[in-house]
């Protein structure tokens, strides 16, 4: 399961303590920040898109959503989402638990800006109903993301 491989991943760091695991789906922003009992833009959503042959992770604020414009001068191409099979196929995470830890070799990692401003985030674990609380920094160090990005809108 998607969630044991992030929970190894987790435990390797000696973070697995602070996995959240729910009784109710956490697969939307709206489900998540309900579950968590925080406002919707601290949820960090993982989006996934193809870009080339290469595949890449975009985590953002739960109420940011990709600039299309942004996006084609960073990337050079148009965003073009993953299908939720190839998402589970080349990520190694189902939607709606789509997350930047414990993800299959090559695939890039991104964060956007829009989770700058706040003191901690919650990015799934692997499944629709899991979480984890990170800070800004914790997210970029155990993400290994190539770096922040500005690629979105509507949140500032």
């Amino acid at each position: 399961m998607s969630i044991e491989r992030v929970r190894e991943y987790f435990r390797a760091r000696g973070l697995a303590h602070r996995i959240l695991e729910f009784d109710v789906s956490s697969a939307t922003v709206e489900l998540a920040a309900q579950a968590v009992g925080c406002e919707g833009k601290r949820i960090a959503k993982t989006l996934s898109f193809r870009v080339g042959d290469r595949v890449i992770l975009i985590v953002t604020a739960g109420d940011a959503r990709i600039d299309n414009q942004k996006y084609k001068a960073h990337f050079g191409t148009k965003a073009r989402m993953l299908s939720p099979e190839d998402a589970e196929l080349l990520i190694g995470h189902p939607v709606g638990g789509v997350c930047p830890f414990a993800v299959k070799p090559g695939v890039e990692v991104y964060l956007d800006q829009s989770l700058r401003r706040f003191e901690t985030v919650f990015p799934a674990c692997g499944s629709a109903n899991s979480a984890i609380e990170l800070t800004p920094d914790e997210l970029e160090q155990h993400s290994n993301a190539l770096g922040w990005i500005d690629v979105c809108k509507d949140w500032e």
